[in-house]
């Protein structure tokens, strides 16, 4: 049993506040960025990683252990990500784009600059992908999940999700040479 599972069996079971509170400092910020890929929106993206824990937290859903904590909290998210992107269609709305990123410490402005600019570069290259490719993209690189994990998020078979972050990869690697990158430099 990993960390999560172990956290939030004692708040499930035993109602330690604890256990909640450590699933959120664990999973937060991953979640977020993850959710981010589905609506293009950090704040958005923020009160819907929200939305998954407080559902942990009220319906108490059974984790039955049959994948990773991560996989199945992820696959929450992307339901909670996929019922808010049907319900704002329907409503006419349409999601903004707002990310941005603070350099690390010990870094040059020169470096920081390049670093920004790739990571620019490689996240327009990602939006321009189809939505599956983007988010095996993030799932396996970014999450650094298996592919059978990013298959059981994507409800695919670990086959389908195989070949389709083949496809992706590729796709990626078409699109950021059309830019100008050098795929070695990546």
């Amino acid at each position: 049993m990993d960390n999560g599972a172990g956290s939030y069996r004692r708040f499930r079971e035993d109602g330690d506040a604890e256990g909640m509170a450590e699933l959120v400092r664990e999973y937060r910020d991953g979640l977020i960025l993850y959710l981010d890929t589905f609506v293009r929106d950090i704040p958005a993206a923020e009160e819907l990683a929200e939305d998954v824990f407080v559902l942990l937290a009220v319906k108490k859903p059974v984790y039955k252990a049959k994948s990773s904590f991560k996989t199945w909290l992820y696959a929450i998210g992307r339901n909670t990500a996929l019922d808010h992107l049907r319900k704002a269609r329907r409503r006419g709305e349409i999601p903004l784009e707002n990310c941005g990123e603070l350099h690390a410490d010990g870094e040059t402005l020169e470096e920081s600059f390049i670093r920004e600019e790739r990571r620019i570069a490689v996240h327009r290259a990602m939006r321009s992908l189809p939505a599956d490719q983007r988010q095996i993209i993030w799932l396996m690189y970014f999450e650094k999940l298996t592919a059978s994990d990013a298959a059981r998020i994507m409800k695919r078979s670990p086959h389908a999700a195989e070949t389709l972050a083949y496809r992706a990869r590729k796709a990626l690697k078409q699109k950021l040479t059309e830019e100008g990158f050098e795929y070695e430099d990546l």
